[in-house]
């Protein structure tokens, strides 16, 4: 079975949950969006509004951003796999709870074992907490991480702010810029090394 399959396998499952309160509140799971094979994996937190409408992740201003970033690199949202750890909007915008984001964490660790990324690049604190709980983003944005993980192995991660935080804020929009310039030599030395 391709990895197209299975990720359309596992959306049809994930459109049936119903394990928390957030899927009574939204309009749509978001599942993801791009490339199966991709060897990049964009992980954000939740959906919102303009993703809650139309099913995709990272749309609206956000996902602007997030296109031109990629587009500063040469990189397509088609090259890429964009995901969230929660798949349902949580009501008014809200920060996930912990709650959400531990019922919901089998779907992510399904859609990163089928993909198997070389490397996951975490989008704002809560993608990166669900790695490493204990983490600040402002300590660790820009840097590889290799962490071993009991479901999912050993990966590399790489930490940037949010594309709605760098919208928001002109130091960290500077920041998330100059973290993002880097992937092209990131995935250059992660091809070296394998």
């Amino acid at each position: 079975m391709t990895k197209a399959n299975q990720l359309e396998k596992l959306n049809l499952e994930m459109s049936q949950c119903s394990k928390c309160a957030l899927r009574a509140g939204c309009q749509r799971v978001v599942f993801g969006d791009g490339n199966p094979q991709a060897k990049i994996m964009f992980i954000g937190e939740a959906p919102g509004k303009k993703e809650d409408e139309l099913g995709i992740p990272f749309v609206g201003s956000t996902g602007r951003i997030l296109d031109k970033m990629l587009e500063s690199i040469q990189l397509r949202r088609e090259d890429v796999y964009l995901t969230n750890i929660c798949k349902c909007r949580p009501p008014e915008n809200r920060d996930p709870l912990p709650t959400e984001i531990q019922t919901c964490s089998i779907w992510l660790e399904k859609q990163i074992q089928i993909i198997n990324p070389k490397i996951i690049i975490t989008l704002g604190r809560f993608a990166l907490n669900y790695f490493l709980p204990q983490a600040k983003i402002s300590a660790v944005h820009g840097i590889i991480l290799e962490i071993n993980t009991e479901k999912i192995g050993t990966i590399k991660i790489f930490p940037l702010h949010h594309p709605a935080a760098a919208r928001i804020n002109r130091q960290t929009r500077a920041l998330f810029t100059q973290d993002f310039q880097k992937i092209p030599t990131i995935l250059k030395q992660i091809k070296k090394e394998q």
